[in-house]
């Protein structure tokens, strides 16, 4: 239907028969995938009519599917020049300059084709770091799954967080918040003592500053300097007790250090401030099992297993559960979930001790 009226078109614009039918034969050809064919037909139309801005986008189109690039360039730019208002011809140069490297001068028609997948991509190639944010994050809302789109609104996110937190240092480096933004970046780089040096200096001049006492309980939960880590992470709670992180952190520091009932508490309000995280989930069932709460234990790590069926953390419930079920003299159940464990463990990665509820 599309290629007929665009037939009746052209002949409505005075276009002789030869290139009607030499553009005929240019998308029957492209449409077979048959794109040399393509192109020496388009080719030919735009001779026989060379005022014909949607011969040039058929000529642009096929060195694109054929991988010829700066080919393209020349007509796609003259289509342009035809008929400025033909969006397909924006759209299709646009493509061909980002293709090339020319990501800024790709931009304006980029827009006035209304591509936002395209356009967010050429504006993180030209440092347009917030206005790709916009439209990348607009385009995956419509295809969610694509890992270009993923790859560039990860990018374009990161460099822009990398941009306000130079500024940061360059306006004022003493400031408390450059000295946690310095501390998370040692802390990424795993260079804990330096990490340490930054996050003791922010607090000493705002000790108050939500977060900073989280982030250096996890350097010391990093070192497994649980005492210490304890500290943070319960400084942190009273200064954000609304805060399930800081919960569930102080919960797992306190079950390392053995404090299993005061763990349990813990762990349980994080449930309760952000209930089904699988992490909170299986620590918060190993307290109770330490606790001599064997029903509260079964009730999260049976949760935990409801929420993840193949991961490392459903892994160590099935464990869990196997040992659980064993002192019970259930026999039967514990088989099961040992060979659920045994299941898993042939096709996981080992239990992260950093994870963390988001």
């Amino acid at each position: 239907m599309i290629c007929a009226l665009l037939m009746l078109w052209m002949a409505s614009q005075a276009v002789s028969a030869e290139a009607v039918q030499h553009m005929q034969a240019g998308i029957e050809a492209d449409k077979q995938e048959h794109f040399e064919v393509a192109i020496a037909e388009f080719r030919k139309a735009t001779e026989l009519a060379p005022n014909l801005a949607e011969a040039f986008v058929g000529l642009g189109r096929a060195y694109m599917e054929n991988h010829e690039y700066g080919a393209a360039l020349a007509p796609l730019k003259r289509a342009v020049e035809l008929n400025p208002d033909l969006l397909v011809a924006h759209e299709f140069l646009g493509y061909v300059l980002l293709a090339q490297g020319y990501a800024a001068e790709a931009i304006p028609h980029l827009e006035r084709a209304g591509a936002r997948d395209a356009l967010g991509i050429a504006q993180v190639d030209a440092g347009q770091l917030a206005e790709a944010v916009v439209n990348l994050r607009e385009a995956v809302a419509k295809r969610p799954n694509d890992p270009d789109l993923l790859y560039y609104l990860g990018r374009a996110s990161g460099l822009l967080s990398k941009q306000s937190i130079d500024q940061l240092l360059a306006v004022d480096p003493e400031a408390p918040r450059a000295h946690q933004a310095m501390g998370e970046n040692y802390f990424v780089l795993r260079q804990m003592p330096q990490a340490e040096k930054e996050y003791l200096e922010a607090l000493r001049l705002r000790p108050d500053l939500p977060g900073l006492h989280l982030e250096l309980g996890l350097v010391y939960a990093g070192a497994s300097q649980w005492n210490k880590a304890e500290q943070e992470f319960r400084a942190e709670t009273k200064l954000q007790p609304g805060n399930a992180e800081a919960a569930y952190r102080l919960g797992a520091a306190l079950l390392q250090e053995g404090k299993a009932h005061g763990a349990r508490e813990e762990l349980e309000r994080a449930e309760g401030l952000k209930p089904g995280m699988p992490e909170t989930l299986y620590s918060l069932g190993k307290a109770a099992a330490l606790d001599g709460e064997a029903e509260a234990a079964e009730k999260a790590w049976t949760k935990l297993l409801e929420i993840e069926k193949d991961s490392s953390l459903a892994a160590q419930a099935h464990f869990g559960l196997a040992g659980l079920y064993r002192s019970q003299g259930k026999a039967a159940q514990a088989r099961h979930e040992m060979h659920e464990f045994q299941r898993l463990q042939g096709k996981i990665t080992p239990l992260r001790d950093d994870s963390r509820p988001n």
